[in-house]
């Protein structure tokens, strides 16, 4: 069993709450204090972001912390070297969201040797749809390969991505980038009731979420709850190491007490 199936076993029941950012955004440093943050104040599973030049997926928020990560010279292979550090004193399930492109340029089986041996448990690839996963499922022993449903995924698709995923089924709340939004999407409930029929992991909501209140939400219907933009700007917006580890806290608190009241 996988830490990352291992945490969802261990809920009992509770909402999972997954927290998003990105790697070398404001520093590889800052980095590593900003996962000691986040696990402190009661995430289950951290998700490290790989910049890349051109994310498909990625709304302004996110897309400008590449940018700085990259400028301050961010490689995927500085970042498995920060796992490396991370897991020096850290058991929580840890994440590597990148575009399919540095994975490629890396090599997808060292990519893979290289993950696993620093301690990464799953990876999420939101370009890479499953017919052209074939290749990294054949290669990713000890790795969980989650994949993405969104609001237009038919039930056959939902039936394909149930039966290669693991670890959880990251459902997108709504079509387009990630970025925090005013309300959910209203079909969102019945969405996910459906794909819950179908699909025996963890179905997680992400894409949208910007505080306790959407948060509330989608636990409703949901397993848990991924945050992303919300973070990578309050990041951004407290250059203040101190003031940013406080901020970040209080709103990671705000968020667990919403999703587990």
């Amino acid at each position: 069993m996988s830490r990352i199936q291992q945490r969802f076993a261990s809920l009992n029941g509770k909402k999972a709450l997954v927290a998003f950012y990105t790697a070398g955004d404001p520093d590889m440093d800052a980095s590593k204090d900003i996962f000691a943050v986040i696990e402190k104040n009661g995430a289950d599973i951290v998700e490290i972001g790989v910049p890349f030049s051109d994310p498909l997926a990625d709304g302004p928020t996110i897309q400008a912390s590449s940018h700085r990560s990259l400028k301050n010279g961010t490689t995927l292979k500085k970042i498995i070297q920060l796992v490396t550090d991370i897991r020096k004193t850290s058991e929580l399930p840890i994440i590597l969201m990148t575009s399919f492109n540095p994975v490629f340029v890396y090599g997808q089986k060292e990519f893979v040797a290289d993950a696993v041996k620093a301690g990464v448990d799953g990876v999420i690839i939101p370009d890479l749809p499953p017919e052209e996963a074939e290749e990294i499922l054949g290669l990713a022993e000890g790795l969980d390969m989650v994949f993405l449903l969104a609001p237009t995924s038919t039930p056959d698709r939902v039936e394909q991505i149930g039966k290669i995923s693991k670890g959880f089924v990251y459902y997108i709340s709504l079509t387009g980038t990630t970025g925090t939004k005013e309300s959910l999407s209203a079909g969102l409930e019945k969405k996910v009731i459906e794909i819950k029929k179908t699909v025996s992991l963890p179905v997680l909501v992400g894409f949208g979420i910007s505080g306790p209140e959407q948060a509330r939400q989608a636990a409703k219907v949901a397993d848990g709850v991924i945050l992303g933009s919300a973070i990578v700007k309050l990041i951004e917006t407290n250059s203040d190491s101190g003031e940013r580890d406080r901020k970040l806290s209080e709103f990671l608190t705000s968020i667990q007490t919403a999703i587990n009241p």
